[in-house]
């Protein structure tokens, strides 16, 4: 006789689904789905509605590869940006911390991920086709690489100086101001703003 579940299939489906987040286990996705289903309904359809539009809403930015609501964002088309400076970052919110240093005013390439061969991302997967057509397009005079300085990261930073370097564009590299091993979306904006002025060629 086979044993009946004890939570109903619909309950099990959004746990699963907020496990998929970053550092959510099964405990924390279950605490999670019980409060918003106990104590919150109005949240949970307010969460919901919001991933439905998100998912709908959204694409790639055709310049950056941010996410836009319309062909080309509002950074790459803004007047006042500096378009000979190129600031490659692996996800926005990177990008976000960037911004937030108030010292930067090149345009940006999110690269959505960053180069893990063992997880089966490589450079097709991370279309390295586009970003080195988009960094070599004889605007763009410099080239910042701010992935993260994590293993990952870091061999992807070495792959894209590399390929830059064939072709005839400078690159240069945020300063380790940014500690080893650490994600700059969790560093401060003090920190990365010294390691944007402080960086060095490749």
């Amino acid at each position: 006789m086979s044993k009946t579940p004890a939570e109903p299939q619909p309950l099990l489906a959004l746990v699963e689904a907020l496990r998929r987040l970053p550092g959510v286990g099964a405990r924390t996705a279950r605490r999670m789905a019980y409060h918003l289903l106990q104590h919150d309904l109005k949240a949970a359809q307010q969460l919901g509605q919001a991933l439905t539009d998100a998912v709908q809403r959204l694409q790639h930015c055709m310049q950056c590869n941010g996410f836009t609501e319309v062909p080309v964002c509002a950074v790459c088309l803004h007047p006042e940006r500096d378009p000979s400076l190129l600031c490659i970052v692996e996800t926005p919110a990177d990008q976000n911390s960037i911004e937030a240093t108030h010292g930067y005013q090149g345009l940006y390439y999110v690269l959505m991920g960053s180069l893990a061969p063992l997880e089966g991302t490589g450079p097709d997967e991370l279309d390295f086709e586009r970003v080195l057509k988009r960094a070599s397009d004889g605007v763009v005079q410099e080239v910042i690489l701010a992935t993260n300085f994590t293993a990952e990261g870091e061999t992807t930073a070495h792959y894209l100086s590399e390929a830059l370097r064939l072709k005839g564009v400078k690159v240069t590299r945020l300063a380790r101001g940014v500690p080893a091993g650490s994600e700059i979306e969790y560093v401060d904006a003090g920190t990365v703003a010294w390691a944007l002025l402080e960086r060095k060629p490749t």
